[in-house]
């Protein structure tokens, strides 16, 4: 298609955009004849991310913030070898990081435009190069190995003795100049030497500064290169001994991506993948955020990405990689073990803001108990450069010196694509066995866990969650993606149970196997680690919000059809009045609930009823419950309701200041004000929309002003209900009904916030009359526990944590619960339930 356009002149200095549009260059080169025998690369320059293009293939990514300007047409140009060709470039007109304005993480500048600051035909002089990677490993050495190391003064007499040598105008020098190197690079480590791991790596973020359809690109630019240089580098891709480049790709969607955009690549990449050379690893359908999914989201990101793997290459994946996730769930661990993984590897928790965690290599062990063996790239990145600093600092920083004496380099350009580049391989080929530094080896994740699982005897264990201090916004950022993501997950769970008891009540019901599949699909993509948790630009989120609508519609679509089949009997005209009301129920309890259906006249009416678990009920004449609602209005204008279970008491505003058990008559409110808005600044030292810092809490303005004070909606008998408004911040307005329903043992609140506030973080507490030291959170499949006090840094580390549909706090023979249906960020300090909206 781009091919078949018609092209204009472009010249060194022309700009172009806005901000993700895409332009194509066609390039004519004419390689002068004179350059016989040299080496011949295509040099481009821009700001924005480019693609080389040859023979309608992709050929060769240029980011010049990925240190790839270059592609190299021949390595020794022959007689034989076309001189005159056509390339085209695909530029896309965003950097590596997106467009942001200004900074990094503003949002994009859309008027941004790239510039073509350089296209040259060049001649690459390799001699000169090597020389340059030598010096730059010898001074790196003379500077870093310090005054009392003998080797760094090795170094730098041998680079001084190097430049006294090396004369730049007669190449016939630079041999004697290389010999001098090689002398000590060749002088080989003791048997104690720390061995370093050296792996390929290209992190790509699948939506982040960028939307999705970006990365697709950033994949093909990125994969293509590190083809490229395994097909240069041919020799160097066999055992731990010789230096090889094995790039490790983790996201079964972005292979799926590359599948179906650049099949051509995508071959090439699986003959790689059978070589050994291409290492599968992670085993889940995108890196998802490691707290917020379900336990069944987090199971579905394992099932679909280690099917993708085992269907695409032959295996599945033995290792789980998540590096870039803020936190991780206890109960990862045995999410793990049931998938086929046993080990796993991050780095995120080095970003610790108050406590520096204890290990690099360690077991970790989940709420039952289950045990992976864990490991932290020393060097606290992923995205390293192959330089001898990074090698130092990775043994310097290993916390488990002693226990084991292996451990991770990862390698590489990343969050924005990019990988390795030859320099890195280069600098990494020098030092493979040099005395004075560690022994580095290209490595496979394979290799790095087998010597550490032989090693693990002396390791400590880690038991519970890997909780990140920092970050703590992105349980709360964008709303809207919060409830699309858990109203998403409700969704295809009730339809996947409606779907199989159609199917085991009638064979003849197509299983909707495939279109779940699709919905799955989208709803893991938008789990992604800077999707869920909010911290990506605009384009991203409208992009995932209309997956939510598509997941929503088609579940409605898929759950009416499943209805149809399972009760079709109930819903013939025969076996149907108009006062039947067929009510089902997904959830594995016998559930007896205050229901709305419609009534003779269309107008909504309520009814009680009982439907048992994962079944359904024809409902025509409701039961009575053996005591209605009551609501009556105070002579201090509070209100008051109770449903011969539990009694709450309500001020003008809202406030809950009488909770009681009926029964026992034990209040649950303490301080007479719960349901308590509070407003706080958010104001972080710079990730704006994934912090929360903890002198949020300093500035805690209660929400006070009223804007229509609490009045009577439904005055008792199934339901009770009051309903009032208040004014938050400057701009924004919250609306609350709160209910009570017949027979139930909790008080429902129906919010509402139209918000228009800038750094603003808005909360509702509920001061409660339990006394405990630990509050409860359920988690994936389970729950887990966090101290109510901040004895220590690692205990106020946890100011703001998350949890799912519920928390609690409970002494014993009496607890209260905060339940919510959209949210995630929450707390619960001293006696203090809060939950952030």
């Amino acid at each position: 298609e781009a091919v078949a356009q018609e092209f204009g002149p472009a010249r060194v200095g022309d700009s172009f955009g806005p901000t993700w549009e895409t332009c194509w260059f066609k390039v004519e080169l004419s390689i002068p004849v004179e350059w016989a025998g040299q080496e011949v690369h295509f040099v481009w320059e821009s700001d924005g991310e480019g693609m080389v293009w040859r023979d309608a293939q992709p050929v060769q990514g240029l980011t010049k913030e990925g240190e790839k300007t270059s592609y190299i047409l021949t390595r020794s140009l022959k007689e034989s070898e076309p001189h005159s060709l056509t390339l085209y470039v695909e530029l896309a007109c965003n950097g590596l990081f997106g467009a942001g304005k200004g900074s990094m993480i503003a949002p994009p500048d859309p008027d941004r435009r790239v510039t073509l600051s350089k296209a040259e035909l060049v001649v690459f002089n390799r001699d000169v190069y090597e020389l340059l990677v030598d010096l730059e490993i010898l001074l790196d050495m003379a500077q870093l190995l310090g005054e009392e190391n003998q080797r760094s003064f090795q170094a730098l007499y041998t680079a001084n003795q190097m430049v006294n040598v090396c004369d730049v105008t007669d190449p016939s020098t630079f041999p004697a100049a290389r010999g001098l190197a090689a002398a000590i690079f060749s002088q080989r480590n003791g048997e104690s030497q720390h061995t370093i791991h050296a792996m390929g790596h290209c992190h790509i973020d699948s939506a982040w500064l960028w939307p999705y359809e970006e990365t697709i690109r950033k994949c093909a630019r990125s994969w293509v290169t590190v083809v490229h240089l395994m097909e240069h580098n041919s020799e160097l891709t066999f055992a731990c001994s010789q230096l090889g480049l094995i790039p490790v790709l983790r996201q079964a969607q972005q292979f799926e991506w590359v599948r179906s955009c650049y099949p051509g690549l995508y071959a090439r990449i699986r003959d790689f993948v059978a070589k050994g050379q291409f290492i599968p690893v992670g085993g889940t359908w995108v890196e998802m955020d490691g707290n917020l999914p379900s336990g069944e989201s987090m199971v579905r990101q394992f099932l679909q990405g280690q099917r993708f793997f085992q269907e695409q290459f032959g295996r599945i994946c033995s290792e789980f990689w998540l590096p870039d996730t803020f936190g991780y769930s206890a109960q990862l661990p045995q999410l793990m073990r049931g998938c086929g993984i046993q080990r796993f590897l991050t780095q995120k928790l080095s970003w610790n803001l108050v406590n520096s965690f204890p290990h690099h290599t360690f077991f970790w062990e989940g709420i039952d108990g289950s045990q992976v063996l864990t490991h932290f790239p020393p060097g606290d990145s992923y995205g390293m450069h192959g330089r001898v600093e990074e090698m130092l600092k990775t043994v310097k920083n290993n916390k488990d010196k002693g226990r084991v004496n292996h451990s991770a380099f990862l390698f590489g350009f990343g969050d924005g694509g990019g990988g390795p580049t030859q320099k890195m391989l280069d600098r990494m080929k020098r030092m493979s066995d040099t005395d004075g530094l560690p022994r580095v080896q290209i490595s496979t994740p394979d290799q790095l866990f087998s010597v550490l699982e032989k090693e693990s005897s002396q390791l400590c264990t880690w038991v519970g969650e890997l909780f990140l201090e920092l970050h703590n916004g992105t349980y709360t950022t964008q709303a809207q993606i919060k409830k699309g993501n858990r109203e998403c997950e409700r969704i295809l769970h009730d339809v996947e149970v409606l779907s199989t008891l159609a199917v085991a009540q009638d064979r003849e019901f197509p299983y909707p196997a495939s279109q779940l599949q699709r919905l799955w699909r989208l709803l893991l993509l938008n789990q992604f680690h800077d999707v869920l948790p909010g911290s990506c630009i605009q384009l991203v989120v409208e992009d995932a919000l209309q997956y939510y609508t598509e997941i929503r519609k088609a579940g409605a679509q898929l759950q009416e059809e499943a209805v149809q089949s399972l009760c079709r009997d109930l819903l013939q005209p025969e076996g149907w009045s108009t006062q039947s009301t067929l009510v089902l129920n997904t959830l594995s309890w016998e559930r007896t609930e205050v229901i709305s259906r419609p009534g003779p006249d269309r107008e909504e009416t309520l009814a009680l009823v009982t439907v048992p678990s994962m079944g359904y009920a024809l409902v025509q004449e409701p039961f009575m419950p053996p005591q209605h609602v009551r609501v009556w209005e105070m002579e201090d204008a509070n209100i008051y309701m109770e449903n011969g279970v539990i009694g709450v008491c309500l001020d003008t505003m809202g406030h809950v200041i009488s909770l009681r058990l009926l029964d026992s008559g034990r209040e649950s409110i303490a301080d007479g004000c719960a349901n308590q808005f509070a407003l706080f600044d958010d104001v972080p030292l710079y990730w704006d929309a994934w912090d929360v810092m903890d002198y949020h809490l300093e500035t805690r303005k209660p929400v006070t002003t009223v804007l229509e004070p609490l009045k009577v909606i439904l005055a008792g008998g199934l339901r009770g209900s009051v309903r009032f408004s208040l004014q938050v911040g400057k701009s924004s307005t919250l609306t609350q009904e709160i209910i009570l329903d017949a027979m139930c043992p909790y008080l429902r609140f129906q919010t509402q916030v139209e918000w228009k506030e800038a750094h603003k973080f808005l909360k509702v507490e509920f001061p409660v009359h339990v006394r405990s030291t630990n509050a409860t959170y359920e988690i994936q499949f389970g729950h887990l526990q966090r101290p109510t006090h901040w004895n220590t840094s690692w205990d106020w580390a946890r100011f703001e944590v998350w949890t799912h549909k519920w928390l609690d706090l409970s002494e014993h023979g009496f607890g209260v619960a905060l339940l919510n249906d959209c949210k995630y960020g929450a707390s619960a300090h001293r006696n203090v339930l809060s939950l952030s909206l």
